[in-house]
């Protein structure tokens, strides 16, 4: 049974749908243009683990808070919601999971040294592997939307053109098994005052900082899963590949023929690997 509620972190207020309880919490971040709906094929599975799962609207999002500045969303400021969200649950074993910006997220609070005790990761790479394949002409060719969400004001009008529609239509073409209803809820929180801009501000706070020089950064320790799609539009297949000289205990779980949207398209498969692996690394209290 999934259940909603309101979270007070970081000075923010989240809208969070939870399913299980415990001090094991896997906190489930989205990416872009979702919301916390996106996890509600995972929820029930990862609470049968005895993890208490809670997928939070990212600040921006949603029914969650909606700061202004563009600073707001700095990746700092982000990585910062994650511990506070964890505080806010009680959680004594952290287990977190993050699609697309929501991995982008996690991989910094790891970096950042976040106390975790499980990392999952769907089709978001290390961002220092994101870094060297940004110097291929192929992922230059998949990432040339961000170039144009840094543009003032045009993005927001091409994202809300048509009360959003064209966005869903354009995700249900690339992903035929988004469920109508999440599309939807998609469409109606873009369409919301403020929220085209909030959703872009975390290109616009960060893209340029995450794409720059190369810097050095230790090794992380926490057991990590990354789940990839392989027929990803927007991130080149040899991604997959590159984050173990990143991650001391890294699993990979490649998935065939499935999309960007992993949870979306595949969500048996990646419900199976998460539950594999935990079992694997003693996170899960029961099978």
């Amino acid at each position: 049974m999934i259940e909603s509620r309101s979270l007070h972190a970081n000075g923010l207020v989240f809208a969070a749908d939870l399913a299980g309880a415990g001090d094991t919490v896997a906190l489930l971040l989205h990416g872009f243009p979702e919301s916390r709906a996106s996890w509600h094929g995972q929820l029930p599975a990862l609470a049968s683990l005895g993890w208490q799962a809670v997928a939070p609207d990212l600040r921006g999002y949603g029914e969650s808070s909606r700061p202004k500045r563009k600073d707001a969303y700095r990746i700092e400021r982000l990585s910062e919601d994650v511990a506070a969200l964890f505080d806010t649950l009680g959680a004594k074993r952290r287990i977190l999971v993050g699609h697309d910006w929501g991995g982008v997220i996690a991989w910094h609070a790891a970096l950042q040294g976040r106390p975790l005790d499980g990392l999952v990761i769907l089709n978001a790479p290390h961002p220092a592997a994101f870094r060297r394949a940004l110097k291929t002409w192929d992922q230059r060719r998949r990432s040339w939307y961000i170039a144009f969400f840094l543009l003032p004001w045009l993005p927001e009008l091409a994202l809300t053109w048509n009360h959003g529609r064209g966005l869903v239509r354009g995700l249900a073409r690339q992903n035929p098994n988004f469920p109508p209803d999440l599309l939807e809820t998609f469409r109606r929180n873009l369409i919301a005052p403020g929220a085209a801009t909030a959703m872009l501000n975390y290109y616009r706070a960060n893209a340029l900082r995450l794409a720059g020089p190369e810097t050095t950064a230790p090794a992380i320790d926490t057991p990590t899963l990354l789940i990839w799609g392989e027929d990803d539009a927007y991130l080149s297949p040899v991604l997959a590949e590159g984050n173990g000289e990143f991650v001391r205990q890294l699993t990979v779980k490649r998935l065939a023929g499935v999309s960007h949207w992993v949870s979306q398209d595949a969500p048996a498969e990646v419900n199976r690997a998460i539950a594999d692996w935990a079992q694997e690394q003693g996170l899960a209290a029961r099978a």
